[in-house]
């Protein structure tokens, strides 16, 4: 087998990554690429043609330099200008469109998210520049979808800001220490979409109304033997129980070992990337982790460009 060609490197067909950096530095190498991209997105197929909403037609654009740098295209006939980036993330902002894009790669090429002052590092910008670029991106592009989850569907909660080490709690102490926990409620399909919820308690109504809010009452629940699932599951067409309490966590297709899993790979990714997160924000983070995890059921193209795509997608 001939050696790989270092001049010309490729993604191995072993690699698990669907998008390389190799790939994304060929594809936008510069902040006029980014902006082409949106252009041919949003406006114009052939880089050439797009409809003109003064004209009311469609006509031919041409992109002027100007001394300002305007991004751009104007249209030949009525000299209507049209910005690729209005109503974007992207509007208004002096930060390069490259590395707007940069940012989003990152986000989308990591299991444990990347934070703030790490892009700060990587881009070369000010902290607060890479937190609104963040913020925007977990807040704008990363929202939850709306659509109640169906099927079966696992539901358990937790708290997430660690337990205290050096010291074994007894059980006064373990209660107590659980409702000073900020709870997150979290709730799966099985081969499916999982949804996240900052809830002010685990306990009645805040529960309650976030699975309803959720789930389809048409789904079958699967829940351990917290006193606060029994209520609401019976308002779903089935809700089955794994007793903790006794010990037993799996019988026959019984289970919460879903949503469990990924509590542990979520809280391992949120105390090494981001050490804490205020509650103010911590919706905004447990989105972005459940977008990653419900992006990979779109297996035609990489997440990079599905979040390409809906940042392109406003109008």
């Amino acid at each position: 087998m001939p050696p790989a060609n270092r001049h010309e490197p490729k993604r191995a067909k072993s690699s698990h990554s669907d998008y390389s950096v190799t790939e994304f530095l060929a594809e936008f190498p510069d902040d006029a690429a980014c902006l082409e991209h949106l252009w041919r997105t949003r406006y114009s197929r052939d880089g050439e043609h797009a409809h003109c909403p003064r004209c009311d037609s469609r006509r031919v654009f041409k992109r002027y330099a100007t001394k300002q740098g305007r991004q751009s295209w104007t249209c030949t006939g009525c000299g209507h200008h049209v910005h690729p980036t209005a109503g974007t993330i992207f509007a208004k902002s002096s930060t390069s469109l490259r590395l707007w894009f940069h940012a989003m790669y990152l986000m989308t090429s990591t299991r444990c998210g990347i934070s703030a002052k790490q892009l700060e590092r990587e881009l070369g910008v000010h902290y607060k520049t890479a937190w609104r670029m963040f913020n925007k991106i977990r807040n704008e592009l990363m929202k939850d979808d709306a659509k109640p989850l169906t099927g079966a569907v696992e539901v358990d909660e937790t708290g997430v800001h660690g337990r205290p080490r050096g010291h074994k709690m007894n059980k006064q102490e373990a209660a107590q220490w659980r409702e000073r926990q900020v709870s997150v409620l979290g709730m799966v399909e099985r081969g499916g979409r999982v949804k996240l919820r900052v809830i002010k308690s685990r306990r009645g109504e805040p529960l309650s109304a976030a699975v309803r809010a959720n789930i389809n009452p048409q789904a079958i629940l699967f829940t351990d033997d917290w006193r606060s699932y029994r209520p609401v599951g019976r308002e779903f067409a089935g809700h089955s129980i794994i007793n903790h309490s006794a010990g037993v966590y799996v019988m026959g297709n019984v289970h919460t070992n879903t949503i469990e899993g990924f509590f542990g790979n979520l809280k391992t990714g949120m105390r090494g990337t981001y050490k804490a997160v205020s509650q103010k924000w911590l919706q905004s983070y447990l989105d972005e982790y459940a977008w990653r995890y419900n992006e990979r059921l779109r297996g035609e193209r990489s997440m990079f460009h599905n979040l390409l795509d809906k940042a392109a997608d406003a109008r």
